[in-house]
């Protein structure tokens, strides 16, 4: 079992940032492979960046150069830095973990970009 928590969402004008974390639990964070997904009112979640635990990452074209997912095993915490943020990214953001068949999440964290 492993329990996800993030933080550090909020309010935020567009061409802001805003940082992301999310607190594992659990001695084998380092074997998960990491993710964040987000979801806007009324559409599906979808994944917008991935940290493997072989190091590779993975970002939606949406986020592409504007979003970067990082990890620290050490801290069991995973990051996503978010900049130039637009409207669009207004959503509920979820931290994910996988392992295998096993997948956890977190209770999500809301993102509301807005002037």
């Amino acid at each position: 079992q492993v329990q996800l928590v993030e933080s550090g969402g909020g309010l935020v004008q567009p061409g802001g940032s805003l940082r992301l974390s999310c607190a594992a639990s659990g001695s084998i964070f380092r074997r998960y492979a990491m993710g964040w997904y987000r979801q806007a009112p009324g559409k599906q979640r979808d994944m917008i960046a991935t940290f493997g635990s072989g190091g590779s990452t993975t970002y939606a074209d949406s986020v592409k150069g504007r979003f970067t997912i990082s990890r620290d095993n050490a801290k069991n915490t995973v990051y996503l830095q978010m900049n130039s943020l637009t409207p669009e990214d207004t959503a509920v953001y979820y931290c994910n973990a996988k392992l295998g068949l096993l997948a956890f999440w977190g209770q999500g964290t809301q993102v509301t970009v807005s002037s």
